[in-house]
């Protein structure tokens, strides 16, 4: 702690800048952790009860009656299935419903692969960038020593050393808070790029149920 607060004012907000990115950093980090456990939870239950073979009419009904709100999964569900029956409703065209039920479920996607790669960019950052503020901090603290040293003809090692010692705690500073962010940044992003190609997945599954039974409707139509 002597070391930190005798070095240079530079030096200083250096530390305190690492200080902060690793703090924010982490407070990202269990925070998403807490999001993505959710939504895979909260996918995993959708996912049981929508190929259990029951009613999706009335699985939608029942995300719309109760009081938590939809979320993840459920979110692109019901925004394809309220597209589907309000234009089907309308007796609109054929493909006129399956293309404004895809549009729907899109939008509906994209808003939620946002927030699943929310804060990953700034992890990322956090992840590459702090071990050069850190080195930045310590070749400016050994700047520093060493002109200390060349001021005094009659300097020794042990004057210069606390000096040197203060400017690598940038480093080991930079280090620490780049470590678990980069560790948590690729764990994150595995994890997110999973859950939307699930999201993916489920939606053109889901077209292609919506678009069977707009086709079984036609035939009966017909005949």
């Amino acid at each position: 702690m002597e070391l930190i607060l005798n070095a240079s004012l530079l030096v200083q907000m250096v530390m305190l800048l690492l200080l902060f990115m690793s703090i924010i950093s982490w407070a990202f980090v269990f925070q998403k952790w807490r999001y993505l456990s959710r939504s895979k939870k909260i996918a995993n239950h959708f996912e049981d009860s929508f190929w259990s073979g029951g009613n999706v009419t009335i699985l939608f009904q029942n995300l719309q009656s109760r009081k938590r709100s939809a979320f993840g999964l459920e979110k692109i569900f019901a925004a394809g299935f309220s597209e589907f029956s309000k234009l089907k409703n309308q007796n609109s065209s054929y493909d006129y419903i399956i293309e404004g039920t895809q549009r729907a479920m899109r939008i509906a996607l994209s808003r939620e692969s946002s927030n699943v790669e929310h804060t990953l960019p700034f992890l990322a950052t956090v992840a590459s960038v702090s071990p050069y503020i850190g080195l930045f901090g310590t070749v400016w603290g050994i700047m520093n020593s060493f002109k200390a040293l060349s001021a005094n003809t009659g300097a020794t090692i042990s004057m210069v050393a606390p000096g040197i010692a203060e400017a690598l705690i940038a480093t080991a500073m930079g280090l620490f808070a780049a470590i678990p962010a980069v560790i948590a940044y690729n764990r994150f992003s595995s994890s997110a790029d999973n859950l939307i190609s699930r999201y993916e997945n489920f939606s053109e599954e889901f077209t292609n149920i919506l678009n069977r039974q707009l086709s079984l409707k036609q035939i009966d139509n017909i005949s």
